[in-house]
Formats: structure tokens, C-alpha cells, sequence
């Protein structure tokens, strides 16, 4: 009986395993840098050299860390343009490399983990930042908790001119491993790429970003990370997400397709915290982020409200119903259902005003 479980569960983690892209172990185990910093690129320039830079600036040997420019084929003049910056920025310090097509953001992100050379691998957006102490303060951490699998820092939400938005929420007060961290990563997507180091033996373990999700594949990856290893958190805040004003209004948003997929990454992971968490607790975490998720719905349904967008705020509903239909949200539903009706009375009052204004100016011109 004890047999015939062990060998039931392997199958079950190599099926499990088998849904995830590959990260081959390195076969040079020797002189690897403690770090590899992968810096995605795509079809844009502006802020490049700064993400590049940030990263330069923290003075850190290239024995100790391997820098390196992912670009996912972006178009040659644009690509050209990448290669042209890496160049004259990194002097020779950052290496450039530039798929033979493009392939996503996702899997480009998996071919990061891939060409990484190091032991911790810090994936970071072609937009984003890091502050000074980013690295040394974590890895002078990691060193001593070798047990460890990731860790991630408190980071700034910074606009397209780089003014700080808002802050990311304080996990905990003191640097140290996070307390039951699946069950709040299982809830709400709370870390950004760029705040966030995965060892690659992590990755190796568990497989590169799932690619059959198409909004929530690195919240999927931080739930993974939190089901099999502890993970590290520095209260300094040493890193910056960039926001940007067209990701509200992306197809994705508009479509609804964003919510839809986050129910996918719920639903998916229902199947691996099986493994570790008690049934009742597993269905309550589903449940307690599809309610979190609705309400994120509902905000974005509100804000195409005000940008007169009817059409993507009643997708944002319908994704809001599917994920919960407590009392609740039907409650705040039915007040945005309300307010839409209250904009098309309106919008219907003033065009028919305007209307029957360029008839009388029609009628007057006329007569005269």
C-alpha cells in the first residue's frame, strides 16, 4: 500500500511537472555568478538606458553578475535601436541577445531563466527600476537562508514620468521568511517582477512561467514557488513597477479577457495546493480570491464608466459575476448596472436636445 501511494504520488508530480516549459539544469557548475540580471525588451526604447543603468550603478563585479538584454525580436530599426543603447550603456558589461522570432513576453521570460548563468535569477522589465542596495541587501539574506527559493522586496508604483503612485503593501516589518505566504499569495497577486529573485535551481525544480495562461502566468509562478519553498522578504523598498496609462484600455482589459484568465490561474492551482493544503482550506482560498478578483472587476468596470466605455465596463461585470455571485458584489453590481442606464439616459437626453437644436437652427436659417 505504502509503495503503490509512493509511486502514485511521483506520477502525480511528473504530470504536474510535465505542464510547465523545462529549465534544463546548467552543466558548468563552476565560477557562476551569484547573479544573472535578464532585462526583457520590446518594440520600445525610451526606457531602456535607465532599467540599464539602475542596475550598473550598483557597482556590483561581473564575476558576481551576468547582465543581459533579452529582445523578442522586435522589429530590425527598434531592435537596432536596443542594440545600439546596450552597447554604448553597458560598454561591454551587458551582453545583448535578440530571439530569432517573436515569441511573447511569457516565453521570453522562460528563455531568460534559460540563458541565465547564475545562481538567483532577477527578471526585469525593459521600464522597470531597481534602487541602489537592491542586490547586495538581498543577497547578503540569501546567503544564510539556503533554503530558500525566492524572495522579493517592498517596491514603488512609479507613472511613465517615473513619480511614485503608490507603494506596495508591508508584509511584514522585519526582513525575514514570510509566514504562511500561500495562503496570502493564493489570494491576490501581490509581488512585481521587478522586485522579485527566483534561484534558478527554483526554476529547474519547477518548471519556467506556464504559457497557457495569458494575464496571471507570473502570479501562477509565485503561488508555485510559495507551494514548494519558503520565500524571503525585504521590507526596504529597493524596486519600481512602472504604470502605464494604455494598460487600462489593452484589449485584454477591455475584452474582460484579463479576469477570465485570472479565474484559469485560480482554478489551475487548485490542483497542486491540493497536495499540501487541506481540501475545505483550498476551496476557501479559490473562493476568497475569486471574491477579491470580482471586486477588481468592479473597480475596472467603474473606471470605463467614467471614460464612457459601456461596452468594456458590462465585460468587466459579466467577469465580475462569473468569479462571484454573493450578495455583495451582486449589491455593487446592480448600482453599476444603474449607473450605466443613468449615462445612456443622458447621453440619449443630450443628443436629442442637440438635435432638436440644429432643427431650429434649420428652420430659422429657412425661413429666412
Amino acid at each position: 500500500m505504502t509503495n503503490n501511494y509512493k509511486i502514485n504520488k511521483l506520477q502525480q508530480l511528473e504530470i504536474q511537472k510535465s505542464n510547465f516549459p523545462e529549465v534544463a539544469p546548467l552543466t558548468e557548475t563552476n565560477n557562476r555568478p551569484f547573479w544573472s540580471v535578464m532585462i526583457t525588451a520590446y518594440k520600445r526604447t525610451e526606457y531602456l538606458e535607465q532599467a540599464i543603468r539602475s542596475v550598473l550603478d550598483q557597482d556590483i563585479h561581473e564575476h558576481e553578475m551576468q547582465i543581459e538584454v533579452v529582445d523578442d525580436c522586435s522589429p530590425p530599426e527598434t531592435a537596432q535601436k536596443i542594440e545600439k543603447i546596450v552597447q554604448e550603456v553597458g560598454k561591454g558589461r551587458v551582453a545583448f541577445y535578440r530571439q530569432p522570432h517573436n515569441v511573447g513576453i511569457y516565453a521570453n521570460w522562460n528563455t531568460c531563466i534559460n540563458r541565465a548563468r547564475g545562481h538567483w535569477v532577477h527578471i526585469l522589465h525593459d521600464d522597470d527600476l531597481v534602487m541602489p542596495g537592491f542586490y547586495r541587501r538581498l543577497q547578503k539574506s540569501l546567503e544564510q537562508e539556503s533554503n530558500v527559493g525566492a524572495a522579493f522586496c517592498r517596491h514603488a508604483y512609479i507613472d511613465e514620468e517615473g513619480n511614485w503612485q503608490f507603494l506596495s503593501k508591508l508584509e511584514r516589518r522585519t526582513p525575514g521568511i514570510l509566514s504562511d505566504w500561500l495562503e496570502r499569495i493564493a489570494v491576490v497577486q501581490a509581488i512585481q517582477c521587478p522586485s522579485i529573485v527566483v534561484k534558478r535551481s527554483t526554476y529547474e525544480k519547477l518548471g519556467g512561467f506556464y504559457l497557457k495562461l495569458c494575464w496571471s502566468n507570473d502570479w501562477e509562478m509565485w503561488k508555485r514557488i510559495a507551494m514548494h519553498y519558503p520565500v524571503w522578504y525585504e521590507p526596504q523598498l529597493l524596486a519600481c513597477y512602472r504604470l502605464h496609462s494604455s494598460s487600462e484600455s489593452s484589449q485584454l482589459t477591455r475584452s474582460g479577457a484579463n479576469i477570465a484568465d485570472i479565474r484559469c490561474a485560480i482554478n489551475f492551482s487548485r490542483s497542486y495546493f491540493n497536495q499540501k493544503l487541506p481540501r475545505e482550506s483550498v476551496e476557501k482560498l479559490s473562493n476568497m480570491a475569486l471574491s477579491h478578483y470580482a471586486y477588481y472587476a468592479i473597480n475596472d468596470a467603474k473606471k470605463f464608466i467614467n471614460k464612457g466605455d459601456s461596452i468594456a465596463a458590462t465585460n468587466q461585470i459579466k467577469q465580475a459575476l462569473l468569479c462571484s455571485a454573493s450578495i455583495k458584489i451582486f449589491c455593487n453590481l446592480l448600482l453599476l448596472i444603474l449607473r450605466i442606464f443613468y449615462q445612456a439616459i443622458i447621453f440619449g437626453f443630450q443628443l436629442t436636445k442637440a438635435r432638436i437644436s440644429e432643427g431650429k437652427k434649420y428652420l430659422f436659417t429657412s425661413k429666412s
